[in-house]
């Protein structure tokens, strides 16, 4: 997998926020404001590494025109990683009323490659128009306008697409698609749900949904099965466990912790000892 593709992945595959119809909207009863998420990193090329930890708060916030709502996502290697790779990214997208995305921007810092990348969401009548902008620290990588139709999220909108599907009516074999803005290309992104599952993590077991999800981008060795998602069983329908396919070993993102969430917790089960 190409550099790219690995940082691509990560974020993918933890970021947050539902997308319906053609534009972005979030279903009301699965996260509210105040929610606060942090997953974990792992590694494992013959053995588990640590890598690092990822926070995503989800507040009120006026500060960009026309906004009311703001997802933010900060992710930093641990110590011991950025000896191997340092990564310092931070992203933050804006939501109106309506729940529908407007604008965003990702700031990235891994290893010496610095960017900033904008991204600003017009709606027409059949089509969305994204305004994409790359600022390097002394030139402008690209400016461009993207035009697609359909669902349309950025990175930070990806796999909560799924919080709004219908938990309760899913059957194996039903596909989700859309169409995620990253930097100035367009990848389409597959959800594939499989079925029930229950899985352990420490001394917690987990009731969840578990999905298959097709990237189609270059950056991937295989776009079939490019990773693999299992959601909680509960209203608020959180990514429980990510994993996916390195050219060695796998990259694996854990749910860790939260507060501020719309309903309990309840697709968590304590082991008793």
């Amino acid at each position: 997998m190409k550099k790219k593709g690995v940082i691509f992945l990560f974020i993918l595959l933890i970021c947050s926020l539902f997308s319906t119809a053609q534009k972005s909207g979030l279903q009301s009863y699965s996260m509210k404001h105040g929610e606060n998420i942090v997953y974990d990193l792992n590694f494992k090329w013959g053995f588990i590494m640590h890598a690092g930890e990822s926070t995503f708060t989800y507040n009120r916030d006026q500060s960009v025109g026309g906004a009311t709502s703001l997802l933010s996502m900060s992710f930093k290697t641990n110590k011991f990683f950025d000896g191997i790779y340092k990564m310092r990214d931070t992203m933050s997208a804006y939501y109106n009323d309506d729940n529908v995305l407007i604008y965003s921007i990702q700031q990235t810092n891994e290893k010496g490659y610095i960017a900033t990348d904008e991204l600003r969401f017009n709606y027409g009548t059949d089509s969305t128009f994204i305004h994409s902008l790359r600022k390097r620290p002394t030139r402008i990588s690209h400016d461009t306008t993207l035009v697609t139709t359909g669902i349309v999220t950025d990175m930070l909108g990806v796999v909560h697409y799924i919080r709004g599907i219908n938990r309760k009516t899913l059957k194996p074999g039903d596909i989700f698609s859309l169409t995620t803005a990253v930097g100035k290309d367009l990848v389409k992104v597959q959800f594939l749900y499989q079925h029930q599952e229950i899985i352990s993590r420490g001394n917690v077991k987990y009731n969840t949904h578990y999905f298959k999800i097709d990237i189609f981008d270059e950056a991937f060795e295989s776009s079939k099965t490019a990773a693999e998602v299992w959601i909680g069983d509960d209203d608020n329908f959180i990514p429980v466990k990510l994993r996916t396919k390195l050219t060695i070993g796998y990259a694996e993102v854990y749910y860790k912790d939260s507060s501020g969430l719309a309903h309990p917790l309840s697709c968590s089960i304590q082991i008793k000892k």
